[in-house]
């Protein structure tokens, strides 16, 4: 008889669960220098338009979580994700060979659908493995290894549209998928036995989202981490137009945005050392608290100079914002999915696609609302972090 396969080691395990979750940012970021050029290749009368491509890519991201979360639970991890990555690929291919704008957006919609697979699922495996400060303790490494690939995909992209064009993106987009997916299929176990499966029934999903949406912290720093992620998600659609548009940074704009990112890397190898001795509960207030204090001061300057200050001085807030950012991150996400250990896949779901459904009209309206005044960006993240804390402190009374 075949002995079974050995799970992968604690470094390949938080190495492949990072880029399967950084299938999400690197589909995101990777081709934002060339937003406005996709947009006008492609016929749509408005190159500021090209934010679209980002914003179509979350809808179907929100969707898909919503499946894919209890189908594993009913029919396994592995499965599920073999079958996302079908979809994101197929996706992939139609922004690939693509002539038209609308014809872009449906490829974005179909990738945003596949790429909650990996996402949702991952975490869903980290929470069949481990739990409370431990699972934040896994999730911030995690962080540290997938902030790398925002960090370097839109200098990644700049150089691909050099010596090719946008299309090349989505080339690597497709080899990247197809590389983690074969490593996922050779290596990863699966996670979810068969008698601790739920069968997929009308009156499961129900019993099991009234559960999740009657439990305070999993609701409450659910909608915590989707008011976080709301003004990020405008920062992403934005980022060109603030550094190369109100800041004329020209090329070196990937740099700029690099550094904001590895802030985030930053603060996530530092969570992974304190959480287990401080706990998650603290090192999320000391983070939001951080938040408001530097988004309302960078705000007031802001506003004092008319939405343009000093490009030394918004780049000293990024890097400050984003390292609090980080420590979020991965605590918002572990205090939510704490509770819900038994209903892992249903729960990352859930709390997957609620907070990507805050997150995405948020985020909608601030960019929506830009204008080159950064104000208006400062003060949403020191707003959301503000009602996010006395979410806690309920939360916390409760």
């Amino acid at each position: 008889m075949q002995s079974p396969k050995p799970a992968p080691s604690l470094v390949e395990f938080i190495v492949l669960t990072a880029l399967m979750i950084s299938l999400v940012a690197l589909t995101t970021d990777i081709m934002l220098p060339a937003l406005d050029v996709i947009a006008t290749d492609l016929g749509h009368p408005d190159p500021l338009e090209g934010h679209l491509i980002i914003s179509v890519m979350f809808a179907g991201f929100a969707v898909g979580q919503l499946l894919v979360g209890p189908l594993s639970d009913s029919y396994g991890r592995k499965p599920v994700v073999h079958a996302s990555y079908v979809v994101f690929c197929a996706g992939t291919l139609l922004c690939l060979l693509t002539r038209s704008f609308e014809l872009m957006l449906a490829g974005r919609l179909l990738q945003g659908l596949g790429m909650s697979g990996p996402r949702i699922i991952a975490v869903a495996i980290v929470r069949d493995r481990h739990a409370g400060r431990r699972m934040a303790r896994i999730m911030s490494f995690v962080m540290a290894v997938f902030i790398l690939v925002p960090a370097v995909a839109p200098s990644l992209g700049q150089v691909l549209i050099a010596f090719s064009d946008w299309r090349a993106t989505f080339t690597l987009l497709l080899v990247m998928a197809c590389v983690t997916w074969g490593w996922f299929a050779l290596r990863q176990v699966e996670t979810l036995p068969k008698e601790a499966r739920r069968p997929l029934s009308a009156r499961n999903l129900l019993a099991g989202i009234r559960e999740i949406l009657t439990t305070p912290a999993a609701i409450g720093y659910t909608v915590c981490t989707g008011l976080i992620f709301g003004p990020f998600i405008a920062y992403l659609s934005l980022a060109q137009q603030i550094f190369q548009r109100t800041y004329d940074t020209g090329l070196n704009f990937t740099l700029w945005f690099a550094a904001g990112a590895l802030s985030i890397g930053v603060a996530a190898i530092v969570n992974s050392a304190l959480v287990e001795r401080l706990g998650m509960r603290f090192l999320s207030n000391l983070a939001l608290g951080g938040a408001v204090l530097g988004g309302t001061a960078f705000g007031a300057l802001a506003l004092a100079t008319d939405g343009l200050p000093p490009f030394g001085l918004f780049m000293l807030w990024l890097i400050c914002n984003f390292f609090f950012m980080g420590l979020l991150f991965g605590n918002l996400n572990a205090l939510a999915m704490e509770p819900l250990g038994h209903i892992a896949g249903l729960g990352a779901a859930v709390v997957g696609a609620l907070s990507t459904g805050i997150a995405i009209p948020v985020g909608t309206l601030i960019s929506e609302n830009y204008t080159g005044n950064l104000a208006l960006l400062t003060l949403a993240f020191a707003t959301s972090a503000t009602v996010c804390l006395v979410l806690g402190w309920l939360i916390n009374r409760r």
